[in-house]
């Protein structure tokens, strides 16, 4: 049966988004017809607001509503700490475990040569320069522990090694292959107190 194209639009829109199949995308774009208009309207307005309002921290590179983030600019968190993260998302898995009360530095990825990601295409040079500022004591990478993740925190410990500056890395508690994003506050808490040092082996 041939839909109407405003509706086949939807669908084609909403299969763009990570994890949406063809399927999924049509339940979805069914119950946005089937729902009141003002819900419908409440997320144009959601989405909307997200792509107007939200921006990169200039600082740590978190998304948030002001520049800088709220956690660069609050003057409790512990500004000798910089915990370096792959993405925003775990930073937000961080706040919520309420495990870590320092400062964030934000990759935007990890290294990942087989689809283009080299060091340029990170935050990686921003990170140098803020342990070149001075003040900052500790690093501490917090990558995740699989391959990609770990050849990006060798390549940081490399580039902070000249540095006098103490690199650490996550430890045990976080398994192998394993996202930071869905990782519960108790083992998040775990791998941070035994986090250890993080020397580059030459």
């Amino acid at each position: 049966m041939k839909r109407s194209p405003t509706f086949e639009a939807l669908i084609a829109e909403l299969g763009k988004l990570p994890g949406i199949g063809r399927k999924s995308a049509e339940r979805i774009a069914y119950h946005i017809l089937k729902s009141p208009k003002e819900e419908a309207f409440s997320l144009t307005r959601a989405i909307r607001a997200v792509k107007e309002k939200i921006v990169v921290c200039s600082l740590c590179f978190n998304l948030a509503e002001t520049d800088p983030c709220p956690i660069c600019a609050d003057p409790s968190r512990n500004q000798g700490q910089i915990l370096v993260v792959e993405d925003p998302k775990d930073i937000a898995a961080f706040e919520r475990a309420g495990v870590y009360h320092g400062r964030y530095h934000v990759l935007q990825g990890r290294l990942a040569p087989l689809r283009g990601v080299a060091p340029e295409n990170l935050r990686i040079r921003e990170l140098i320069g803020r342990v070149k500022e001075g003040g900052v004591k500790e690093v501490i990478i917090a990558t995740n522990p699989d391959v990609e993740g770990d050849a990006t925190a060798l390549f940081i410990a490399r580039m902070l090694d000249p540095l006098s500056v103490e690199v650490t890395r996550i430890g045990l508690g976080v398994p192998m292959g394993g996202s930071l994003e869905y990782t519960d506050s108790i083992t998040l808490g775990k791998a941070l107190e035994g986090r250890k040092n993080f020397k580059p082996s030459m």
